[in-house]
């Protein structure tokens, strides 16, 4: 049977982290649409041609493309046995159009990671970057030695402007919006868990795997 595992969460709840886990822990390829249209756009493929038609024109990618993106790599044989979504669907047309396209008997395990949002807001505003080696550190979690200067290699550590508050507070509202009522709609099939992602990532980790053992 063919496993399919949905990661949902706000921006920032870590689904990131815990979709990299998960999927070397289940043997899961993970899939984000992120990483499905720039693939397709490097490769020039049919696909990516007619999403960088919509792309130019500063319009969104239809639904039915972004599923058929999908399906062309999940008929790869990496994904026989299944995979995990990671960002996808992010609204209950793109759920439906996801669900249409299943096969019957795909056994589908949704976990939401549950963070708080002033939780998540300062777990963003306050990260650093650093401009040389990519290191992240953190003003609260993991401060630098020396303000402004990388402890990993004394580059300069700046704050992106997607991680400061206004704009991590206006993906809120978008995700309340538009996301968070995939966690009812998946809850009314019974197929969505719950999971409190305001913990250690080991901790969420361990949650995760529970709350998909408990669905299997």
């Amino acid at each position: 049977m063919t496993r399919v595992i949905i990661l949902l969460g706000a921006p920032g709840a870590g689904k990131g982290t815990q979709a990299v886990r998960l999927s070397q822990s289940l043997s899961l390829p993970h899939i984000s649409t992120g990483d499905l249209f720039r693939e397709n756009l490097s490769q020039g493929t049919a696909l990516g041609e007619r999403a960088k038609v919509f792309m130019e024109a500063g319009q969104l990618v239809p639904d039915d493309l972004t599923v058929d993106m999908l399906f062309d790599r999940t008929s790869r044989p990496d994904c026989a046995a299944g995979y995990l979504l990671d960002g996808f669907p992010r609204t209950i047309p793109q759920a439906i159009a996801l669900g249409e396209r299943m096969d019957a008997g795909v056994s589908l395990s949704v976990v939401n990671i549950e963070v708080p949002d002033d939780v998540i807001v300062g777990r963003s505003a306050g990260r650093l970057l650093c401009r040389e080696c990519g290191n992240i550190q953190h003003k609260t979690f993991s401060p630098p030695a020396q303000e402004g200067v990388c402890d990993n290699c004394g580059g300069e550590l700046y704050q992106r402007k997607d991680d400061q508050a206004e704009v991590v507070q206006e993906r809120l509202g978008v995700y309340h919006a538009q996301t968070q009522p995939l966690v009812g709609h998946y809850g009314d099939q019974g197929v969505c868990r719950s999971v409190d992602g305001n913990r250690a990532p080991d901790e969420v980790f361990a949650g995760c795997l529970k709350s998909l053992e408990d669905a299997a």
